[in-house]
């Protein structure tokens, strides 16, 4: 697992307590903040899996 897709899954974790933090306290913009972070990290972790296989794709060759 590489750098950025340990990164995309922190930011996730991050992102749902934010979420959940929000919907304790009633406050939809930390909700949405929290699901915003969510997504930016499952993005994050996407590009990081996918430079790591092309990379391994031409380590193999």
């Amino acid at each position: 697992m590489s750098d950025k897709e340990l990164e995309g899954k922190w930011d996730q974790a991050k992102g749902k307590a934010k979420e959940e933090f929000g919907k304790l306290t009633d406050d939809k913009s930390t909700e949405a903040e929290g699901k915003t972070e969510q997504v930016k990290g499952e993005i994050k972790e996407g590009l990081g899996e996918a430079k790591r296989k092309i990379k391994n794709t031409f380590d193999d060759k």
